[in-house]
């Protein structure tokens, strides 16, 4: 350590660990920016943005969700939702009167 800087490699799951900051910004390059090219900061900046927030975050298909996308996960979800409380229904009975 010199200057009270410490060198940020880390083990297997360690928070300094960057594999998962690298597959994302390969994925980026990859799948959002390749063969493109900007004429202003702004326009990549606008790029990166439509990838990440349009694409990469809801549509993009991901084993930990059944390799579905973000929502398709989330219709399934209360689509099977609505199913399930429509088989729960139970008819009510008449209440008896004396």
């Amino acid at each position: 350590m010199r200057a009270g800087i410490e060198s940020s490699i880390g083990s297997v799951g360690d928070s300094y660990a960057n594999a998962l900051v690298e597959n994302l910004w390969m994925l980026i390059k990859t799948e959002g920016l390749r063969g493109r090219t900007f004429a202003t900061r702004a326009e990549a900046n606008l790029a990166l943005f439509e990838y990440i927030d349009g694409f990469h975050n809801s549509r993009r298909i991901q084993e930990r969700l059944g390799w579905l996308s973000p929502i398709e996960f989330e219709e399934k979800y209360h689509a099977d939702q609505a199913t399930a409380e429509r088989t729960n229904l139970k008819p009510r009975q008449p209440t008896p009167t004396c």
